[in-house]
């Protein structure tokens, strides 16, 4: 058995058998799992697209139309904070707006503003938080304070600070 390892007759026979092995090996093994991860690929990315037709049927408004010529909707909080408050189905007599002016720090326009939620149960405020946020890219929550209503199952009033980015 010690004298197998020593014969060169192993080496010629055995290393070219394992080279001619190789290109059967990725025949047989590596080229059709890659076609099946190939084709899951196909898959996942049409059904993206798909997808991304229907949003963009639901909600092609809020695509950045800047690059297209037209004029982007113009950012208003009392618009915006109504509108998705609206559709997470919060009173107006339970939202307040505060918004302050516009000012320029650093050659960066801003606007901030401080909302006030009452008498809301935290699933509609995260709702609202992710609702508002999504339908607004460049507008950043500062600060939020949720207060406990006593006497009420999952009531809060909730304080927001928001800061919108105006883009040059």
């Amino acid at each position: 058995m010690k004298d197998l390892y020593k014969n060169p007759t192993l080496y010629y026979i055995l290393v070219p058998s394992l080279i001619a092995l190789w290109p059967l090996l990725i025949r047989a093994v590596y080229l059709p799992e890659t076609k099946r991860l190939w084709d899951d690929e196909k898959k996942e990315y049409n059904e993206a697209q798909q997808k991304i037709a229907g949003i963009l049927e639901l909600d092609g408004d809020r695509l950045d139309a800047t690059g297209s010529g037209m004029e982007p909707k113009k950012f208003d909080y009392d618009k915006a904070i109504n509108e998705v408050a609206t559709s997470c189905r919060i009173l107006p007599t339970n939202c307040q707006v505060k918004a302050r002016p516009k000012r320029s720090a650093r050659g960066q326009e801003t606007q901030d503003c401080h909302v006030e939620l009452k008498q809301i149960d935290i699933t509609t405020f995260a709702q609202f938080l992710s609702t508002i946020q999504l339908r607004w890219a460049n507008l950043e929550c500062d600060s939020v304070t949720l207060s406990k209503r006593k006497g009420l199952p999952d009531k809060w009033d909730v304080d927001l600070d928001f800061k919108y980015y105006y883009s040059k």
